[in-house]
């Protein structure tokens, strides 16, 4: 009744049952799958406080009001709150007054908080966006590494859920030990996310501001992102965007706190369009009406670009993932590995452990932009997906790869020429000095490094570009590997002896054209849909929907709550199909409860009802 759907999405229906039955459970679901609600109906069922542990403070707000909206008792404790005010909650929670507290893992240390828990009869502890535990995830956080020996501190063991959107084997691993999850239910949904168009081109950056500016001016009633990876980039590409006219804001840690906040919430009630950002935004943003998530430039890891580009259709309706990358994304995703991996906390051992594995993270999204495969079943075979990477014949159908616009081109001559050339180099230089020798170019330079008499001096014709390209591909494929720090050298990887055998075959990827294809239409399988009359992507009015998104506008300003709170799009989207007329009816709409009814029915079918005799 609170939640407004007919039936479980897959893999919440076992996740609730295990909670509700005292055991712990690890729910590793794409984003969007709703994974929020394994844990929201034991914590309502459930007799006692259940604690929600999420990494983000500026987002709690935001949870929370959308529980209330439906009717649930929900609170927050974070340090946006007065110490007079923290204490008024504890204090309420003690008496009963809440079903579900959220608190960031920070304050598992404040002994304050530790007090008060050790009095709260917690019969549930839900760990979001698990996957931060791990120093092999892309957002490992010490702080979560406490969230073990609170559980254990608690005078009461609590039965434990972890839910993450991107973890690997080895990741779900260390979530299982790092939190103590005792023999845990574990559901892995599949990373599959069929409505989800994905993209990817090589672009130089004023191409890239071009071709972003073009798609938002297009879509202006579209809710989008832009991630960048540094603040100058924001800047760069939020003023372009403004200057065009675009409805644009803008987050960065660079922003006092008071703009950030302001900014987001200006797009969260969508008035603002668009939000161009760094990676600092988004972690646990719930807003479900996201059309469009764009990179202007590559991130660091799959996982991060899973979990960045999985931010767009949450609400199961056709949406487009679009990534554009340059070499110079790659220079600075190596500076940042070097940075991030130097972290006190760490042993030397240990960064250097973390260094190789984000180092073949890098590479793995590097082989992303250069595959000449379906990009949906890459990423689904990293995650160690298989079944659902070998549907439909290898091919999606739903990406920029399975659309064509490409022919593949055999280079394997040349990569073999190119692991000849780092053998004889020794692994001692860069790749512009190996791109150098194999052309038999800028030969005053090979001449001082004694070079000039190389065995495979000027033993390929191909162009520079395409030469590194190659080179970069052998370095995604694990033949070579590119090293860190300010001068980075080309050495052997730990596959480099595959690539002698005589089955060894690489493709490389040469555009013809962009592919064309009708904006928002999602040529894979419906996802998300429960409920819904005929699927997400089932006919509609735009008319009607369009005055229908105007009247959630105006009672989400008069409630003080984001539009998406009041409906998601894919509710408005079937009210349309549906066109109910009654209550009875207005309840079998996707995603409305009685609280929804009450509080909102009357204004949606009163509007219904006009649209209707306006166009008999």
């Amino acid at each position: 009744m609170h939640f407004g759907y007919k039936d479980f999405r897959p893999g919440q229906q076992g996740v609730v049952q295990a909670l509700l039955a005292g055991r712990d459970a690890l729910a590793v679901m794409p984003t969007g799958a709703g994974k929020s609600v394994c844990y929201q109906i034991p914590g309502v069922v459930m007799s006692g406080l259940a604690l929600v542990i999420s990494p983000l403070v500026s987002l709690m707000g935001d949870q929370v009001r959308s529980l209330q909206d439906a009717g649930i008792q929900a609170a927050y404790l974070n340090s946006t709150l007065t110490p007079s005010q923290q204490g008024s909650i504890m204090t309420r929670a003690l008496a009963g007054e809440f079903d579900l507290l959220y608190v960031a893992p920070e304050r598992l240390e404040d002994p304050r908080f530790v007090e008060f828990a050790s009095q709260a009869p917690i019969p549930l502890v839900a760990v979001d966006e698990a996957h931060c535990v791990s120093q092999w995830g892309q957002d490992f956080r010490p702080s979560y590494l406490r969230i073990g020996t609170f559980i254990e501190q608690l005078p009461t063991r609590p039965t434990v859920a972890a839910l993450t959107a991107t973890a690997t084997e080895r990741v779900r691993a260390d979530i299982v030990r790092l939190l103590g999850l005792q023999d845990p239910y574990q559901a892995v949904t599949g990373f599959d996310r069929p409505n989800l168009h994905f993209s990817v081109e090589r672009l130089e950056p004023n191409k890239k501001l071009n071709r972003i500016t073009t798609y938002a001016k297009a879509h202006p009633e579209d809710s989008g992102v832009v991630y960048c990876n540094t603040r100058k980039n924001v800047e760069k590409v939020h003023e372009h965007l403004v200057q065009s006219g675009v409805k644009a804001t803008r987050y960065h840690a660079g922003l006092r706190k008071e703009e950030r906040s302001a900014n987001q919430q200006a797009w969260i009630n969508d008035d603002a369009a668009v939000i161009v950002a760094t990676n600092a935004f988004g972690m646990g943003i719930d807003k479900s009406n996201v059309r469009y998530v764009i990179h202007y430039n590559m991130p660091s890891s799959i996982e991060a670009y899973y979990q960045e580009a999985g931010r767009a259709g949450r609400d199961g309706l056709a949406s487009e993932c679009m990534l554009y990358w340059s070499d110079g994304d790659l220079s600075t995703c190596r500076f940042f590995l070097e940075q991030d991996s130097d972290n006190e906390s760490m042993s030397p051992e240990e960064a250097e452990v973390a260094r190789a594995a984000r180092r073949r993270m890098l590479a793995a999204m590097e082989g992303y932009c250069l595959t000449c495969e379906c990009l949906r079943g890459y990423m689904l075979r990293y995650f160690g997906d298989e079944s659902a990477a070998q549907q439909d014949n290898g091919s999606c159908n739903n990406c920029s790869n399975c659309e064509g616009g490409f022919r593949a081109v055999d280079v394997t001559a040349e990569a073999r020429a190119v692991m000849r050339c780092v053998q004889e180099l020794r692994g001692r230089f860069g790749k512009g000095v190996v791109v150098d020798v194999l052309r038999g170019t800028n030969m005053e330079r090979l001449e001082q490094f004694g070079l000039a008499q190389a065995k495979c001096l000027n033993s390929v014709s191909m162009s520079q570009v395409q030469l590194k390209e190659v080179i970069e591909l052998l370095a995604a494929g694990e033949y070579l590997e590119i090293s860190d720090g300010q001068f980075p050298v080309v050495g052997f990887g730990a596959r480099f002896r595959e690539a002698a055998a005589s089955d060894f075959r690489l493709q490389m990827k040469q555009v013809l054209r962009q592919p064309q294809r009708k904006p928002g239409v999602a040529g894979g399988r419906s996802f998300g849909g429960s409920g819904t009359a005929s699927g997400p992507d089932a006919a509609y009015d735009q008319d009607l929907f369009e005055r229908l998104r105007a009247l959630r506008k105006q009672l989400a300003v008069e409630g003080g709550l984001a539009p998406y709170m009041v409906f998601g799009d894919a509710s408005l989207r079937d009210m349309c199909a549906r066109m109910p007329e009654t209550e009875d009816e207005f309840m079998d709409v996707s995603g409305v409860g009685m609280k929804k009814l009450e509080k909102y029915g009357k204004a949606f079918l009163d509007e219904i009802a006009a649209y209707r005799s306006e166009v008999q």
